[in-house]
């Protein structure tokens, strides 16, 4: 007799989560919540309610949590302008803190005493669900029914189905994507399939955000992004709540060719691993509130941000956003954008893009001391050589000691 009675499980309505919620009620005799959340990954979530229902869940739970997903994650993300080994945006790492504290926050108010998710073993997700629950709810019981059952294949999924009446959409089965994707506001990726070998090319017709740059506009798209303390308020002088401005930069840039990644990442759990993604406006926020930054910052400060970067790259990739090191990091980023707001205007044009103008009140660019004209005396160059032999005394020293480099 099993110890749960009741667990919450993070639910798509796909094969495997229904499968699941069938294991669930069979395995550990317990009643199953349902929960599923949408955050912008561009198909309708209602129908999972018809269908935990079917299968014999009283208590479903649907949420948009678009906006908050944006606010409150992808965008003070973006304040840091992260990335992971140097190119990967962190699309799917930045949603599943939202998605563990949702599923600990229905557990507490069902009185649950587990969760449970759809995480294979062998991936990054387990790790980011489950360290996001014990940093929520330290007792709390894990259900990761792919490291405890023997369903190990699509056709092991399907049979089983079979065996227990589960209803499946079998035309849509058979034309499923080759792919294991995963989307959000901010990105798709696609695994698995012909990408298993990072020899092989992506297919032309595995990308569902993008044009080809080759097939995008032949005349580029501009577009101003208004920034307030390090987040976009605005585009081309309209307002926007957050969730807005990355779906209309998602449109703007996958119209453009922008956003496509291919690249081989390190695993926590250890494998490397191949993957494609598309990031429309992830790609354009990142290049434009870099450039709003290289004139409202300081020199250290920018340097030091920039040095912290890859560990809070790392430390949310791993699943560590509810971590003590990363609330310090947030704390240490946040303070460096109390003076990063203005505009950037951003070219788009065939899978480029590229800043060609910025301004802001709190600019640090001073025309009249970086002008190459007549600068009035607001520099004097001759205090360069001061400068220069300061820099350069323990140089000196050095080589007067016979300490030449080779």
């Amino acid at each position: 007799m099993s110890d749960v009675k009741k667990v919450v499980l993070a639910y798509s309505g796909g094969l495997d989560t229904s499968v699941i919620v069938k294991w669930l009620q069979e395995t550990y005799d317990c009643e199953v919540v349902t929960f599923t959340a949408d955050i912008g990954q561009g198909e309708e979530v209602e129908p999972a309610r018809a269908k935990a229902q079917a299968l014999g869940v009283k208590e479903v739970y649907i949420e948009d949590l678009r906006e908050e997903f944006v606010r409150d994650y992808v965008y003070p993300m973006f304040r840091a302008n992260t990335i992971y080994e140097g190119e990967y945006l962190l699309g799917t790492s930045i949603a599943r803190p939202l998605i563990a504290k949702r599923l600990i926050e229905i557990a507490n108010q069902t009185g649950a005493d587990a969760i449970s998710h759809g995480a294979t073993g062998k991936g990054n997700d387990q790790v980011r669900f489950e360290l996001g629950a014990y940093a929520l709810k330290p007792g709390v019981k894990v259900i990761a029914p792919w490291r405890e059952w023997d369903l190990t294949s699509r056709e092991k999924l399907m049979a089983y189905c079979q065996q227990h009446d589960i209803p499946v959409d079998f035309t849509s089965q058979k034309k499923k994507s080759p792919y294991s994707m995963d989307a959000n506001l901010l990105h798709i990726s696609y695994e698995g399939g012909n990408l298993e070998d990072p020899w092989v090319e992506a297919e032309e017709d595995m990308w569902r955000w993008s044009v080809s740059p080759e097939a995008a506009p032949d005349t580029p798209t501009y577009v101003e992004l208004t920034y307030d303390k390090g987040d976009i308020v605005a585009i081309d002088g309209q307002p926007m709540k957050p969730h807005d401005v990355l779906s209309r930069l998602n449109q703007l840039g996958g119209d453009n060719g922008i956003g496509r990644l291919d690249i081989v990442e390190n695993r926590y759990v250890g494998m490397k691993s191949r993957g494609c993604y598309e990031t429309p406006g992830g790609t354009i926020m990142l290049r434009a509130h870099r450039a709003i930054e290289s004139i409202t910052l300081d020199r250290e400060e920018a340097h030091l941000k920039d040095e912290l970067m890859p560990k809070y790259a790392e430390v949310i990739y791993n699943g560590y956003w509810w971590s003590p090191e990363r609330r310090m990091l947030q704390a240490a980023i946040d303070e460096t954008q109390k003076n990063v707001s203005g505009v950037v205007r951003m070219k788009l044009y065939k899978g480029s893009a590229t800043v060609v103008g910025r301004k802001s009140e709190q600019s640090l660019f001073d025309e009249s001391i970086a002008t190459f004209e007549d600068d009035a005396g607001a520099y004097d160059q001759k205090d360069a050589e001061g400068f220069i032999k300061l820099n350069a005394l323990r140089l000196r020293i050095a080589a007067g000691k016979g300490r030449q480099q080779d």
